[in-house]
């Protein structure tokens, strides 16, 4: 089913741009040079064409070729408000994709695929936390890229608190993971909290900021700062 779709993002090889790629990301895999924007084109298209069990299927052949943007376009072909019906095999099919996380990037795009499938069923979060203590340093990552949604409610609901303070016990659970993105992602985590929860990130970082690696800490409070 997959290669006429893989097809369509292999005509658009850029063999220049694929090389430049492939030194950025550090990740040995096959890349064919596309731009988001062309990829975003083509999965919008595919999209409106497949229904949801189609996409599903497509998205997990697309994922197993470890081709750089076909991976891309597999986690944009579940990055959607609503899917009809959101049953587990989407979000199913997204959480299986930790493991292979190797690299930012590809790892971002699956994650806010996954932001929504949380969102959409926020019990899903007691998978997200057996990440947490993953050997996996991508996996870790992960559930705080993935719950980034919890951040940003402006008027949270009692439900919607706990949620974020239960992401947050999360979170103090690693500040001693020194790893550089594990500590990028608590930063960059509490940093969007800082602009709807100035409270929650400060005594957060009060109360662990001595835990993290400095750059951490500062992140967290970088917009407080400035207030």
């Amino acid at each position: 089913m997959h290669e006429s779709y893989l097809e369509q993002l292999t005509a658009l090889t850029v063999p220049a741009k694929a090389l430049e790629m492939r030194k950025y990301h550090k990740a040995d895999r096959v890349y064919l040079g596309l731009t988001n924007p062309q990829i975003d084109a083509l999965t919008t298209e595919w999209r409106a064409q497949l229904e949801t069990e189609d996409r599903v299927a497509l998205a997990d052949a697309l994922w197993q070729t470890d081709i750089y943007e076909a991976r891309v376009a597999a986690a944009k072909l579940l990055t959607q408000a609503r899917i009809r019906p959101d049953d587990a095999p989407a979000w199913n099919l997204i959480a299986s994709w930790t493991p292979d996380f190797d690299s930012w990037a590809i790892a971002d795009h699956a994650c806010i695929a996954g932001q929504k499938r949380l969102v959409a069923d926020p019990t899903r979060l007691d998978a997200v936390e057996a990440w947490i203590t993953s050997d996996h340093m991508w996996t870790r990552r992960a559930a705080f890229v993935s719950t980034l949604p919890w951040t940003k409610q402006n008027n949270p609901k009692p439900s919607e608190l706990a949620q974020r303070d239960r992401i947050l016990d999360w979170a103090a659970t690693l500040v001693t993971d020194h790893q550089w993105f594990i500590q990028k992602a608590l930063g960059w985590w509490l940093r969007e909290l800082s602009k709807h929860d100035a409270d929650r990130t400060t005594a957060f970082v009060e109360k662990h900021g001595d835990q993290m690696r400095p750059f951490a800490a500062k992140e967290a409070l970088r917009f407080l700062k400035k207030a």
